[in-house]
């Protein structure tokens, strides 16, 4: 086996296990919500359509190009496919991407309100969470969309009367948004329960992302 074909075979794995994740961490239900990783500049793996994420195992994960044509694996890859591949294309610091369908977050998106920075780790995403306009899953428009929203400052955003779109320099550093996209979408929507909070000025959110670079090391 080849250094590349460990590699892709590592990161199908590692689709595999956050796939799971997702659902341990109420970041999806069923079938919904899908994770990618770029693999080179010409290919992708994405979790694949319509599996139960405790049913896929990395020979599963299909690799795509970046027409989107299947190249490696028998099953159907996520049907967000376009929107996954419009990402990458249009940021190349990405380098992992995670689609889903969190709760509170969702919440939000179906109100059309971005997340504001009412609490500090809102700065793992940019200064707030913004709305993207919807447009239907599975199709290119989509992508265009999330593209537009995240921009070039922005590590999510909502999806209107969908979900939830993260992407990072890895599909890790992706995860780890999406759970702090959730966090705070709980925290923003239990202090507007009870009161007004309180939103952090951008400058203290510049502040904090420099810190934030270097969590947890």
């Amino acid at each position: 086996m080849s250094d590349t074909d460990i590699t892709h075979y590592e990161t199908r794995k590692a689709i595999c296990e956050y796939g799971r994740s997702l659902l341990e961490d109420d970041l999806t239900t069923g079938t919904g919500g899908n994770l990618s990783a770029r693999l080179d500049e010409d290919h992708i793996a994405i979790s694949p359509s319509g599996i139960p994420y405790e049913e896929i195992d990395p020979v599963d994960v299909p690799i795509v190009d970046t027409d989107g044509n299947v190249v490696e694996g028998d099953v159907e890859p996520s049907t967000e496919v376009p929107m996954h591949l419009a990402v990458y294309r249009e940021r190349p610091d990405v380098g992992g991407v995670v689609h889903t369908h969190s709760p509170y977050a969702t919440t939000f998106a179906s109100l059309g309100e971005s997340i504001p920075a009412s609490h500090y780790l809102i700065a793992f995403t940019g200064s707030a969470v913004p709305v993207a306009e919807y447009r239907t899953h599975a199709t290119a428009e989509l992508g265009e969309a999330a593209v537009d929203a995240l921009g070039d400052e922005y590590n999510a955003a909502l999806l209107r009367n969908h979900g939830v779109l993260t992407a990072d320099e890895s599909l890790g550093d992706a995860y780890d948004v999406a759970l702090m996209v959730e966090y705070c979408a709980r925290i923003h929507y239990q202090a507007r329960a009870i009161g007004d909070p309180e939103i952090l000025p951008d400058d203290e959110i510049d502040r904090l992302s420099g810190k934030l670079d270097s969590y947890g090391q």
